[in-house]
């Protein structure tokens, strides 16, 4: 199954992230497709990331005979501060020449010409947005027309940031890629208007930031029902409510469990509505 964007480019509905596996991500990214994962999130901040291993199993894969077009591949454009000291980029340029080194180096990494998804990792403003931001956007909207990315999106944003961007550029985002509480309703405001413009919602730390909402007798009672775990339901729940999750697992058994998150029968309207409301 698939998710399509406003520009009619798709994405596997399910993902996997790379963050903070360090030395294993050569490992666990050749895991995460063999186990049946087609997308991939990683970035090119080495404080967090190694997009470089990523590269490296992506090669690996090819040899096994997945090629590279049957993988969607999704990478990010890290500012400075968020960089920790080790920017792939000269922290001395201007902007847009920090996006097009970062995404040269990217390329490289990734062993590919192209990425089908480049995402600003997270504005350079806490509220609103700045001149930092319009000029790494438009140095994103370049890349995007040039054909080297399918898409274009941006991370960690706030519902006032994202109306403001998408009336305010050239081309909207395709991607949102935030963490997901379900505390704050699940990030409801943010999903509601990339409904509204076609964007695609990636939710993360769905588990890892609702770890209260994993015990709660409602959720376990659901998945009783369905004869599978607290996580599946999570993800089953993101998935008809119009979310791409992510999961970062470690875990062959887990991540191959995830993925049968989609197979599972529908929750019910009832359902729905109790998760989405449920630690608010």
């Amino acid at each position: 199954m698939t998710l399509r964007a406003y520009n009619n480019v798709t994405i596997p509905s399910f993902m996997y992230g790379t963050a903070w596996k360090k030395e294993a991500t050569l490992q666990l990214v050749q895991l995460a497709v063999a186990s049946g994962f087609r997308a991939i999130d990683t970035a090119n901040q080495l404080i967090h990331y190694n997009e470089a291993l990523a590269g490296k199993a992506l090669q690996a894969l090819e040899k096994k005979g997945i090629k590279r077009n049957t993988l969607f591949l999704q990478t990010k454009f890290t500012p400075l501060g968020g960089q920790g000291g080790q920017a792939p980029y000269a922290a001395s340029a201007d902007l847009t020449t920090q996006v097009r080194q970062s995404f040269d180096s990217s390329l490289k990494h990734l062993c590919t010409d192209y990425v089908d998804s480049y995402v600003l990792h997270a504005p350079y403003s806490r509220r609103g947005l700045g001149d930092a931001d319009w000029e790494v956007w438009s140095a994103m909207e370049a890349l995007y027309q040039s054909g080297k990315t399918k898409m274009i999106g941006i991370s960690n944003v706030t519902a006032g940031q994202l109306t403001q961007l998408c009336e305010e550029v050239n081309v909207k985002p395709m991607v949102v890629q935030n963490r997901c509480f379900a505390v704050l309703g699940w990030d409801k405001a943010v999903r509601e208007i990339c409904r509204a413009h076609g964007i695609i919602y990636e939710g993360f730390s769905l588990l890892t930031a609702n770890r209260e909402v994993l015990a709660d007798p409602e959720i376990r009672a659901i998945a009783k029902r369905l004869s599978t775990g607290p996580a599946q339901i999570i993800f089953r729940f993101a998935m008809q409510v119009g979310m791409l999750p992510l999961t970062g697992t470690t875990s062959e058994q887990h991540m191959k469990e995830d993925l049968q998150a989609e197979q599972l029968a529908a929750l019910s309207a009832e359902e729905l509505q109790r998760i989405e409301m449920i630690a608010l």
